[in-house]
């Protein structure tokens, strides 16, 4: 069954869910899928906004990965057991969406209206919130913790090798010459691979990943990256991969341990790593800048594009839940909060004031290149290219970009034989999408 037929049908049928002990205050459940550092300071909020007020619980549960999150809802949803709110990462939003036209999600806008509480969509970063919202410009889910690919790297290596930082792809590999040459193992590494070097790549060369404005303007949409601009972008990594200056070190955030170690000096990932350096590095001092720039395909980068999560309210609940869960968001929007939450994890600040706050708290002199992420998104307006992307099932179609790519690291494929089975494979999951929800 596809996923918008299982979450229409589940909250359709569903029944508000009623805590096993009866309590004054509203229960409010909210699933998340930070751990760590960062479930901690989820949990904080959850926990200072209930000592705030005694009409509210929110119950703050970590339910593992993103991927983990949103299936562990799927089945809650089938079982009318949704919780009020879950965490759904950028890739998911599409599906939710559908879910959405269906009855099953309570759109951001519409229930801090029901609410009343204040709501000003004009208070959030435009590059953060154009992501999620409808035709209308209504948004569906709250921005919470956002990022986007950053290029970091180990400033001492980059200073006992002699070499500066580099912004553009040819300096990357010169650059990782030279710091092959010094001892550094493994130079360059990055993670979540479709995301950094596929779908942030054409973004910030403002190529189209695909038709009809990457999905947003419409379900008949054909992936395009099997292009010659990002066929010879893989073919590059995977040449530096057989002269010893790249290493895959698997999806996701795999590969941290190999910058945290100092086996590797360049690591393109999200700026969202940026707390746990800050705790974990100790040995090295390591910096942020943007991300580099094939200058053979653009003379200056376009913007880069959204990363981590929004939050989702699912129906099916009682009005004083759902007040709660309002006022709730409206204090994880609060300057105090977002600008702690930007400072201690490197997620970017979604609304302008919590921006101005860490301005005003000399946060950006304290951390210099903390906020590189606030500017690679808001270095132009974006275009259709580089507005980021809304294609179906696209969770399942990461796994499939990552086993292709993954054949190229190995050698068994040819970066152009790899795309365009991507593209292909690809291609069938949006037409089961499409076909499920037309």
């Amino acid at each position: 069954m596809q996923t918008k037929t299982i979450l229409a049908a589940a909250l359709m049928s569903s029944t508000a869910v009623t805590p096993v002990v009866a309590q004054e205050r509203a229960q409010v459940n909210f699933w998340h899928a930070m751990g760590g550092q960062l479930g901690e300071i989820t949990d904080g909020f959850a926990e200072e906004f209930n000592a705030r007020q005694d009409a509210c619980q929110i119950n703050s549960i970590y339910k593992g990965n993103y991927t983990e999150t949103m299936t562990q809802a799927i089945a809650a949803f089938r079982a009318g057991e949704q919780p009020h709110i879950v965490q759904v990462f950028e890739v998911g939003t599409a599906t939710m969406m559908a879910a959405e036209d269906n009855g099953a999600v309570y759109p951001v806008h519409q229930l801090m209206e029901d609410a009343g509480v204040a709501f000003d969509e004009s208070d959030y970063l435009p590059a953060v919130i154009s992501y999620y919202t409808d035709t209308d410009g209504n948004l569906l889910s709250l921005p919470f913790n956002s990022s986007t690919p950053v290029m970091w790297y180990n400033a001492t290596a980059f200073e006992e090798a002699g070499v500066e930082v580099p912004t553009t792809w040819d300096e990357v590999v010169e650059a990782a010459r030279a710091l092959k040459a010094n001892g550094v193992e493994s130079p360059f590494g990055f993670g979540w691979q479709s995301w950094t070097q596929i779908e942030t790549f054409s973004a910030w060369h403002d190529l189209p990943l695909g038709t009809e404005e990457n999905g947003f303007a419409g379900l008949d949409t054909e992936f395009t990256f099997n292009n010659d601009a990002v066929v010879n972008h893989i073919a590059r990594i995977a040449e530096m991969g057989e002269e010893g200056l790249f290493s895959y070190g698997g999806r996701r955030g795999d590969s941290r341990s190999m910058f945290v170690n100092g086996e590797t000096a360049m690591w393109i990932n999200s700026s969202a790593y940026y707390g746990g350096f800050a705790s974990d590095i100790e040995d090295f001092e390591f910096g942020q800048a943007m991300l580099p720039l094939d200058t053979d395909l653009a003379e200056e980068p376009q913007n880069s594009i959204i990363g981590g999560a929004t939050l989702w309210v699912l129906q099916g609940h009682e009005s004083p839940e759902y007040t709660c869960t309002a006022e709730f968001f409206s204090f994880l929007s609060e300057p105090e909060q977002q600008a702690m939450w930007h400072q201690e994890t490197g997620y970017v600040p979604i609304t302008t004031a919590a921006y101005e706050l860490s301005q005003e708290q000399g946060f950006y002199e304290e951390a210099p290149g903390t906020d590189t992420a606030i500017k690679q998104l808001s270095l132009n307006e974006p275009t259709p290219n580089s507005k980021g992307l809304r294609f179906g099932n696209f969770v399942q179609i990461r796994d499939i970009i990552n086993e292709e790519l993954e054949a190229v690291w190995s050698g068994d494929k040819s970066a152009e034989e790899a795309l365009d089975a991507a593209v292909e494979r690809g291609n069938d999951l949006l037409r089961r999408f499409e076909a499920s929800n037309s």
